[in-house]
C-alpha cells in the first residue's frame, strides 16, 4: 500500500518547541532576576523577560537549520557527522550571538529609547560560544529524542505499522518507466540517468536526486517519482527516501525497531518499520 493524498500536518513538534521554550524563557527570567538582585545592579522582570525572549527567539529561527544537519549527517558511530556537527557549533554561535545582539539593541535602543551596549569583544564571544556549546547539545539531544518519541505515537489516525510489498507492475508499465530524466541545473536542462541515482529525498513539492555527490532537485513528489522508477531498483524506505538498493553498503539496527541505511555515498538514511517489510521483499536482511 502507498501514500495516497495529503497528511494531516503534524502540529506536535511546533507546538512542543513552543512549549520548551517558553518554559526555558520564563525560568531563565527568573534565575537572571534572582542573580542580578544579589549584586548591585538588578534587572527588572521587564528587561530580562526581552533579554530571554531576543535569545530565545533566534534559537528558534535557528532550529529548521538543526534539523536539517541532523537530517543530512545524522549522529552515528562515523566520525564524519560528529566533526560536521562539532564544526556547525562555530557558525551557531556566531549567528545567536549576532541575532540576539541586533534584536536587544533594536527593542531597548530604538523601540523603548533606553541605553542598552552589548560589546562585540573576543571575550564575550567566547564567553557566549561556551553557552552556545552547551546550547547545541541540548538541542540537538531534543531533536533526536522528539524524533523518535514522536514516531513511537504517530497522530490519529495511525498509520499501519507495516506495509505489503507493492506488487509488481505489468510488463507494459515497466517498458514504459523513463531511464532518463531531464533536470534543470544553473540555467540548463541536463539528462540524469536513472541507474546513477543513488537515492531520491522529499522535499515539500520537489524531490532531489542524489547523484554521486551532487543534488539535483526535480518538480515531483516523492509518492509521483516513486511510481517512474524500477520497483527492482528502487524502493521506498521511509515516507521522505527512496534508495537505490544496488547503492546500499550497510544496514544496521537503529532505535525503536528502525534500521539505518548507508550508502555508498556516505549519506545515512532511515529505514521505517512502515516500509520494512516492502524492503525485506527487494533486499532480504539476514540477522
Amino acid at each position: 500500500m502507498t501514500d495516497n493524498g495529503p497528511r494531516p500536518v503534524d502540529w506536535r513538534l511546533p507546538a512542543i518547541w513552543a512549549a520548551l521554550l517558553a518554559v526555558s524563557v520564563v525560568v531563565r527570567t527568573y534565575v537572571a532576576v534572582a542573580d542580578q538582585a544579589r549584586t548591585r545592579s538588578p534587572i527588572s522582570y521587564g528587561d530580562a523577560l526581552a533579554i530571554e525572549i531576543t535569545s530565545h527567539l533566534v534559537i528558534a529561527a535557528l532550529l529548521p537549520a538543526l534539523y536539517w544537519l541532523q537530517r543530512r549527517w545524522p549522529l552515528s558511530a562515523s566520525a564524519r557527522p560528529l566533526l560536521i556537527h562539532v564544526a556547525a557549533v562555530v557558525p551557531f554561535s556566531i549567528v545567536h550571538t549576532v541575532g540576539m545582539a541586533a534584536l536587544r539593541l533594536l527593542w531597548f535602543s530604538a523601540i523603548l529609547g533606553k541605553p542598552y551596549s552589548f560589546p562585540l569583544t573576543a571575550d564575550r564571544l567566547a564567553y557566549e560560544f561556551a553557552k552556545d556549546i552547551v546550547s547545541y547539545i541540548m538541542l540537538s539531544a531534543g531533536i533526536v529524542a522528539l524524533h523518535h518519541i514522536l514516531q513511537r505515537f504517530p497522530p490519529v489516525p495511525a498509520e499501519p505499522a507495516a506495509v505489503e510489498p507493492s506488487p509488481s507492475p505489468p510488463e507494459s508499465v515497466r517498458m514504459s518507466l523513463p531511464e532518463r530524466f531531464a533536470v534543470r541545473k544553473r540555467g540548463k536542462e541536463i539528462m540524469v540517468e536513472v541507474a546513477d541515482i543513488d537515492w531520491v529525498e522529499a522535499a515539500g513539492n520537489y524531490a532531489v536526486l542524489h547523484v554521486g555527490g551532487d543534488t539535483l532537485e526535480i518538480r515531483s513528489s516523492l509518492t509521483k517519482l516513486e511510481g517512474e522508477l524500477d520497483p527492482k531498483r528502487f524502493v521506498r524506505v521511509h515516507k521522505s527516501y527512496v534508495v537505490n538498493v544496488s547503492r546500499i553498503a550497510e544496514v544496521t539496527p537503529w532505535i525503536s525497531g528502525d534500521w539505518r541505511i548507508r550508502l555508498q555515498d556516505g549519506a545515512e538514511v532511515n529505514l521505517s518499520r512502515r516500509y520494512r517489510q516492502r524492503f525485506e521483499a527487494l533486499v532480504p536482511v539476514r540477522s
